[in-house]
């Protein structure tokens, strides 16, 4: 990590940590806007910070670790997807849509919008494939939550202008997904360590059984491989092309969810899952994360497909292939 990314990590993990739950998506949109994250993928020359998606990462992956509810990974993508195409103001994205696109307009519906009350433009996968924008202002918001209580809305629109964008933003929410669970994972490890630590059994902490032991160093590893893939993925975008990294990161990501959140409430018990109890947040958002922009099913079938149209002979070098 260079000296800027140092920087940018202790800016990010400092804002994040004293952040507390706002009210209304107003006030959530306010923090974002304080925070001057959204601008985080934007060139210099357009006003931005000009980051790589390593910065990104780090950003994404802190916002995980602190079970952040705010769409700041959201944001920063919408933003850099937005930058010339006329649309401006507060944007997020959204993970699938049904419907047609006829010229520059769309008719249909667009589900997953992330906490989209007061966005200005929604940036969204293309049913026809590519990614396209469209302004809020011209279509019908249905609430709608994931399983962590976050919003995920579904809008209706109506032979409305569209902005079509090269880049794929469904690849670009599994990437923030990756990084936030990589970023909770570390932090459910963290606390299930301290509490095995603190909390005694038969007279003596539940650190020193061996069974808690070995759970924990399994859920170790996995929190370790998300952190990898994430890397992987960042490293691969910033290449230009991550068509091989995305479906093994998310998949490899999603896999870890499953093991990390049982083991983390193996070793707190009951307390776990209380909805006061600080691990009970993550868990729900880990859960909702591996579900989001393509679960296990979705990057399992890609991955392997792409497998096996590249042959035998490339699997081995494709597998051991360098990301840096």
């Amino acid at each position: 990590m260079n000296d800027q990314q140092h920087m940018l990590s202790d800016m990010a993990d400092g804002l994040f940590a004293g952040l507390g739950p706002s009210a209304t998506m107003e006030a959530h949109w306010s923090q974002i806007e304080a925070l001057a994250l959204s601008s985080l993928l934007l060139p210099e020359e357009a006003g931005g910070f000009g980051g790589t998606w390593q910065d990104a990462l780090i950003v994404f992956r802190l916002a995980g670790y602190h079970a952040l509810s705010l769409p700041v990974a959201e944001a920063a993508i919408a933003a850099r997807l937005a930058a010339g195409t006329g649309l401006e103001g507060r944007g997020t994205i959204a993970s699938r849509t049904d419907g047609t696109v006829e010229g520059d307009c769309f008719t249909g519906a667009v589900h997953g919008a992330v906490m989209s009350e007061g966005a200005d433009f929604i940036v969204a996968p293309g049913p026809q494939g590519g990614s396209f924008l469209v302004a809020t202002a011209g279509g019908e918001r249905t609430p709608s939550v994931n399983l962590a209580g976050e919003s995920r809305d579904v809008w209706h629109f109506e032979s409305v202008p569209v902005a079509h964008v090269t880049e794929n933003v469904f690849v670009m929410g599994a990437f923030a997904r990756v990084a936030q669970i990589a970023g909770a994972l570390d932090a459910a490890l963290a606390m299930s360590v301290r509490y095995v630590n603190e909390r005694k059994q038969f007279g003596r902490p539940l650190a020193k059984f061996q069974a808690v032991q070995q759970s924990l160093a399994t859920f170790a590893c996995e929190a370790a491989a998300a952190n990898c893939a994430a890397m992987g993925l960042a490293q691969a975008l910033d290449r230009g092309n991550a068509h091989y990294e995305v479906a093994a990161a998310k998949l490899r990501a999603n896999r870890a969810v499953g093991i990390g959140t049982s083991a983390a409430h193996q070793a707190h018990g009951a307390i776990g899952f209380t909805q006061e109890y600080a691990l009970h947040p993550i868990t729900r958002r880990l859960w909702s994360a591996r579900s989001e922009f393509g679960g296990d099913s979705h990057w399992a079938a890609l991955l392997g497909g792409r497998v096996a149209a590249a042959g035998a002979d490339r699997f081995w070098a494709d597998l051991t292939a360098l990301t840096d």
